[in-house]
């Protein structure tokens, strides 16, 4: 990373050098263009076929927390995360059970990025079970976070530019699929939004909760404050404009893909759903470009999730919320924590296999939106907190701290008792830790 030239004595600082666009870039970089493509097939099943819908009411509710990304993001420009908002704006422990989960999505990204994986993989082989294809990526992620290998920014920028390319190449065989058919009348073009055939209140915000994985990564913007033009403006707008873009792109790849799929006809794949609305569209080219295209994309996140996952055990292990002689370890050759590598990808590999693609994206929203729910109530009291009380900012960070309670809510029960074990989890340890520091304290008097 480059830095400025400094004077002798001086310390060197970051570069300012991102521009406002530069930070929307990254954004979208981060979340993915195709984002909404994976996870098409559950939200169209439990959406009873209302998508687009699901994908607007998500960005509605990812854009209030959005807000309140960015005007903490302005107050603790160096913190970056949902965990030191909430531990300083609420409280530490509160901030601890915000990263615990955020703990869970961290290690639940690698698992449905296998299972995804693994079903893509078999749209090409199909001879190859699905155990098979399994345990090599599995395998695959964690042998090469051994080995010390990362993605490179240029290499993910260029993916970014690939899946561009395919988003293009999709809504053109789209648009030429949806022209040339001769019985549509104009109903047909709303029943994206609102069919009445099948519409439910209830299923189209179990359909939103699961939505809300088509935004998740905007937060991350946050992290390039040290190196952003004017970062008390740049980085909150960036934070709202990325969540806009990326609502209006995923728009319109889902409302081309219901078009193009006749409602009723079952997909041959729920969760690779999307790959063949676009053979559908587009032939078995444009099939084998789009699944190939997700394939590789996906790999190259569950490899860079893996590491993400090992890194913040790594953490919590040298703070001590987690047993350091195994958490807190390095291996000393590729410097990285070689032992947590290890448990995610075997925890990576038996979750594969013992769940579905759909609970494991629940349980990551699950995670996620009580992580948004503390960034949004951190907002508002530190709104409410001010020398000139800011109703109008602490009223919106409310109502986006009511939005994301009630798609948590509207999660399945399933992952609301998996997902809630995780936290008394998290809390037991919490207290653990407590009472073990103030056994050592009370030691050392």
């Amino acid at each position: 990373m480059s830095v400025d030239a400094m004077g002798a004595g001086q310390t060197a600082t970051l570069k300012r050098s991102l521009r406002f666009r530069d930070l929307v870039l990254y954004g979208i970089i981060l979340i993915q263009p195709t984002a909404p493509m994976p996870v098409f097939g559950v939200i169209y099943k439990e959406s009873r076929g209302q998508v687009v819908a699901t994908i607007l009411f998500a960005m509605v509710a990812m854009l209030f927390t959005a807000y309140s990304y960015g005007r903490m993001a302005r107050a603790y420009p160096k913190g970056g995360s949902a965990f030191t908002y909430v531990s300083k704006e609420l409280h530490p422990g509160m901030g601890y059970m915000t990263g615990w989960c955020m703990a869970m999505d961290y290690i639940l990204n690698p698992l449905i990025c296998t299972i995804w994986c693994s079903k893509a993989a078999m749209n090409f082989i199909p001879e190859v079970p699905y155990i098979v294809w399994v345990l090599l990526f599995a395998t695959l992620f964690t042998v090469l976070n051994l080995s010390g290998v990362e993605t490179s920014a240029k290499i993910n920028a260029a993916m970014a530019a690939g899946l561009g390319v395919v988003i293009v190449l999709f809504v053109g065989a789209a648009l030429r699929y949806v022209w040339h058919l001769h019985n549509a009348h104009a109903g047909f073009y709303l029943l994206p939004f609102y069919d009445p055939q099948t519409f439910s209140a209830h299923a189209v915000f179990r359909g939103t909760s699961i939505a809300v994985l088509t935004y998740i990564g905007f937060d991350g913007i946050s992290t390039l404050t040290d190196e952003a033009h004017n970062p008390e403006s740049s980085i909150p707008r960036a934070i709202v404009v990325t969540c806009f873009v990326t609502g209006v792109l995923a728009t319109i790849e889902v409302y081309l893909g219901q078009l193009v799929w006749p409602r009723g006809l079952a997909f041959p794949d729920l969760d690779t759903a999307f790959v063949h609305v676009a053979g559908r569209a587009g032939g078995p080219v444009l099939f084998a470009i789009v699944n190939g295209a997700l394939l590789v994309a996906t790999i190259g996140s569950g490899m860079a999730s893996q590491l993400g996952a090992a890194r913040l055990l790594l953490t919590m292990g040298q703070d001590g919320a987690l047993p350091k002689k195994f958490f807190g370890a390095v291996h000393p050759q590729h410097r990285i924590p070689r032992n947590n590598v290890l448990l995610i990808g075997a925890i990576v590999l038996a979750g594969a296999l013992a769940m579905s693609y759909q609970l494991g994206t629940e349980l990551l929203n699950y995670g996620a939106l009580l992580a948004f729910m503390g960034v949004n109530v951190s907002s508002a009291v530190r709104g409410l907190r001010a020398e000139k009380r800011q109703w109008l900012p602490s009223l919106v960070s409310m109502a986006g701290f009511a939005v994301c309670f009630f798609l948590w809510g509207n999660l399945s029960r399933l992952a609301l008792i998996a997902g809630s074990a995780w936290a008394i989890v998290g809390i037991v340890l919490w207290i653990v830790r407590r009472r073990t520091m103030s056994l050592t304290a009370l030691g050392a008097i």
